[in-house]
């Protein structure tokens, strides 16, 4: 009999598959990277429990592409500083990817809101201009001249947090108490040039950044890096408080209860 590919794969499939995504090169992307102080009480706002405020109210918009061979995608986020028992970090609000599979992972794996979308970044000359779009809306976007080089970083190590969670079958909170993730990357940066410039925040049912207001921009930079990421549990949080928060994953809460009609197949 011909293999079924939907059958069962052998160990040692798996062990090699494993063994292939563990020695994956250094995958480097082009990106620029806003940040903004914001408004205190809209940042605090956005925070689930136990994630607290950071020091400053700043929100970071990420915009990159990654020119994988045969398969380029566009990457983006935006976030919130926060912390968590004395660790400091980010929290993302929406994770636009351009294509399903770097999509998945992130979503089922680490708990991150990740969404399809658009994601671009443009450079002519001195010009940039970047922007992370949805529903035909471009929700955000950089725009600005360089401005110079900007001496290389030492390698960075970076957290940002993740609620992971499975709404309940029968649509009254959750299968199990969510998880609070921190996934740590670790950050080296090749090349870097700073950018005079400004962050436009557009209206968007579905990603309401706007809400996020840009008070004074602190950084726009253009640059090249690569990233690793692991992830760990850092605790099970209180479903009771994370469900006020389960709109910021979807589009439509509603769609949580999404099903085929009964009786059908």
């Amino acid at each position: 009999m011909a293999r079924v590919r939907y059958g069962a794969r052998t160990e040692a499939e798996i062990a090699a598959a494993r063994a292939a995504s563990s020695k994956l090169p250094d995958i480097w992307s082009t990106g620029v990277v806003a940040v903004w102080e914001s408004d205190p009480d809209a940042v605090a706002a956005v925070l689930p429990p136990p994630l607290k405020p950071g020091s400053r109210p700043l929100v970071r918009a990420n915009i990159s592409k990654v020119d994988l061979p045969g398969y380029p995608l566009g990457a983006g986020s935006v976030a919130v500083a926060a912390e968590h028992q004395g660790v400091r970090g980010w929290y993302p609000l929406v994770m636009p990817m351009t294509h399903e599979r770097a999509l998945i992972g992130g979503r089922e794996v680490f708990g991150e809101p990740k969404k399809l979308g658009e994601v671009e970044v443009e450079r002519d000359g001195l010009v940039v201009r970047a922007w992370l779009a949805r529903h035909g809306i471009a929700f955000v976007e950089v725009r600005g001249a360089v401005n110079g080089a900007l001496p290389i970083p030492e390698p960075v190590r970076k957290t940002d947090f993740y609620f992971k969670f499975l709404p309940a079958v029968d649509g009254s909170g959750f299968d199990a108490d969510p998880v609070l993730v921190h996934c740590v990357r670790n950050e080296k940066v090749r090349k870097l040039e700073g950018i005079t410039g400004d962050v436009v925040l557009r209206e968007s049912m579905y990603d309401p950044v706007a809400d996020l207001p840009v008070h004074a921009v602190v950084e726009i930079t253009v640059g090249e890096k690569t990233t690793d990421q692991r992830g760990r549990v850092a605790e099970r949080v209180s479903a009771q408080a994370l469900l006020p928060y389960i709109h910021q994953r979807y589009d439509d809460p509603q769609q949580i209860l999404d099903g085929p009609p009964e009786g059908s197949v």
